[in-house]
């Protein structure tokens, strides 16, 4: 793992940089599939980066209304790039709210746009996995195959090259279109479908699983509500555009 790389008196993440390459190859791509689907593709950016802006600031303040003692004594240490210290879920629900508010505002087509987000998506998820490795998170479970990678003391499977290897695949898949008709929203929901498969799949292998009674994992749990709702709307929007 590589989660540093120090020039000089600077010391820059890995895993934020990995991140932030995906972002950057990732957003070429939408915008030439908002062209190809007749969407004005630098309103599109602009919407997406005040989207991710929102994001970063909401996971940064779910963080810190989740932890108040880690800022408590230094409050610049809001402004830190520490990934970890990011609330996903609240990032998640407010850079989705502000994407809503702008798409409705600038008069975007609601299903186009989301097929024209759908290669990008696929692509930065494969950038997570790649920050993954960098940092060691997302690690895998003690194991003996002979694949295994040494980890915080123990054989471990390789797991995030597992999940990058996997959204690799999904982005190759996602790029082809198969869902027809175009421009309807199901290529969108077809990266949700797929990653949500491939979450409940690459669980097994993780280390770091939080397990609910039962001995269920609570991922798998989550994105197999995901996936169905996703498997739910695919259907509903194909039935939309048939009548």
């Amino acid at each position: 793992m590589f989660p540093y790389l120090r020039l000089g008196p600077f010391i820059l993440p890995m895993a934020s940089l990995a991140l932030l390459a995906g972002f950057w190859v990732g957003l070429p791509l939408i915008e030439r599939e908002a062209a190809r689907l007749k969407i004005n593709a630098a309103v599109l950016s602009n919407v997406i980066f005040y989207s991710l802006l929102a994001g970063l600031v909401g996971a940064r303040l779910g963080y810190a209304l989740e932890f108040p003692s880690v800022y408590s004594s230094n409050p610049l240490s809001l402004l830190s790039l520490t990934p970890t210290t990011l609330s996903p879920f609240m990032g998640f629900v407010v850079g989705l709210f502000t994407f809503a508010i702008f798409v409705q505002r600038k008069n975007l087509p609601f299903h186009p746009t989301l097929d024209a987000l759908a290669p990008g998506i696929a692509l930065f998820t494969a950038a997570v996995g790649v920050s993954h490795i960098l940092s060691g998170d997302a690690f895998g479970a003690p194991t003996g195959v002979p694949w295994a990678i040494r980890l915080w003391n123990e054989y471990r499977h390789p797991s995030q090259f597992y999940e990058t290897f996997i959204a690799l695949a999904v982005f190759l898949i996602v790029r082809e279109r198969f869902p027809k008709p175009e421009g309807a929203g199901l290529n969108f929901l077809l990266v949700i479908v797929l990653s949500s498969a491939s979450r409940i799949f690459l669980e097994a292998f993780r280390g770091d699983s939080v397990f609910l009674p039962g001995g269920f994992r609570e991922a798998q749990l989550i994105a197999l509500a995901v996936m169905g709702a996703g498997f739910y709307w695919m259907r509903k929007w194909m039935h939309l555009e048939t009548t």
